[in-house]
């Protein structure tokens, strides 16, 4: 059996692009089923949590790809992360 705390402690990495999402700050467990349905990580506040605070990330239990005994690795896609694209120089007059 494992205790919620022991999972707060561990580090949430996305197998997707390598980044680490933080720590699990909530579940949200299915009171019909029993199930947790997701981890929650926290949005860590912006420069010290002075200027507001990153929204939650959800992410579903069937994206928890491994626990592990240091991290939770998960497929997860942020659909509000999109790579800009550099433009092009500007020649010099």
């Amino acid at each position: 059996m494992v205790r919620i705390s022991e999972f707060q402690i561990k580090d949430v990495v996305n197998i997707s692009d390598g980044k680490k999402l933080g720590n699990i700050g909530d579940i949200e467990i299915n009171l019909d089923t029993g199930r947790i349905e997701a981890i929650v990580i926290g949005g860590g506040g912006k420069l010290l949590g002075f200027f507001g605070k990153d929204e939650d990330v959800v992410i579903p239990w069937k994206s928890i790809v491994k626990i592990g005994e240091d991290v939770i690795l998960v497929r997860h896609k942020e659909s509000h992360y999109i790579q800009g694209q550099l433009e092009e120089p500007k020649e010099s007059s």
